[in-house]
C-alpha cells in the first residue's frame, strides 16, 4: 500500500454461497468492474414475513439482491464499493459517494464528511459534500473542490458543499450517520462552488 492510500476490505465469497457481481440485467460484471452482490444459497432468508411485493423485489431473477456494491479482483477476492441506493447518475455517469469520501476525509482540516446526490436540472444528480472541519481548522469549500480536483474525476468533484459541526449531523441512537435525513436538507444557495 502506498502512502496516504485507504486500505480496502477484501473477502474471499463463502464457499455455502453463490454469489455473484452483476450489472442491471443480472449479467456478470468483468474483473475490476462494480456491480450489485447476488446471492443464493442453503442460508439465505427464504422472504419477507407476510410481504409477498418485498420478497418478490428482493429476489428478482431468482438471487438474492443485496444492494450492496461490490467490485471483483483477478484473485476472486470481493471489494466492497458503497450501497446501490447511494449511487449518484450525473450526466451519465456513476458517482459512488464512498470514493468521494474516502478523498475528502484525507485532507487535513476534515474532520468528517457526508456525500450525497442532489437533484440538477441540466444533469439529473449532482454531488454534494457535507463537511465537519476539525475543531481550530480553516477550509473553505473551494479548497474542498480544488482537492477533488487534483484526486478525482471532474464529475465526481462537489457542485456543493456545506459545513457543519459535528453535533448537526442526524445519528441513530447507535451512533450511525442518517444518511436519509441529511439528503432531506434542502441546498442552500451558499453551498454552490
Amino acid at each position: 500500500m502506498r502512502p496516504g492510500e485507504t486500505p480496502t476490505l477484501r473477502k474471499v465469497p463463502s464457499p455455502l454461497l453463490d454469489v455473484r457481481i452483476v450489472d442491471a440485467e443480472l449479467t456478470e460484471t468483468p474483473v475490476g468492474v462494480p456491480g450489485e452482490c447476488v446471492i443464493r444459497g442453503p442460508s439465505v432468508m427464504s422472504g419477507y414475513l407476510d410481504d409477498p411485493a418485498a420478497t418478490a423485489a428482493a429476489f428478482a431473477g431468482g438471487w438474492l439482491h443485496t444492494g450492496d456494491v461490490l467490485v471483483r479482483a483477478e484473485d476472486h477476492t470481493l471489494s466492497f464499493v458503497d450501497r446501490k441506493k447511494y449511487l449518484i447518475k450525473t450526466g451519465g455517469e456513476n458517482v459512488y459517494p464512498a470514493e468521494v469520501e474516502q478523498v475528502i476525509a484525507t485532507h487535513d482540516a476534515v474532520q468528517e464528511v457526508c456525500v450525497l446526490g442532489v437533484p440538477d436540472d441540466r444533469w439529473g444528480e449532482t454531488v454534494r459534500a457535507v463537511v465537519v472541519r476539525r475543531p481550530g481548522a480553516t477550509v473553505t469549500a473551494a479548497d474542498i473542490v480544488a482537492w477533488c480536483r487534483e484526486r478525482l474525476a471532474g464529475y465526481k468533484r462537489p457542485r456543493y458543499v456545506r459545513f457543519v459541526t459535528a453535533e448537526e449531523l442526524p445519528r441513530s441512537t447507535t451512533g450511525k450517520l442518517l444518511r436519509h435525513e441529511l439528503a432531506k436538507v434542502q441546498v442552500g444557495p451558499d453551498e454552490a462552488v
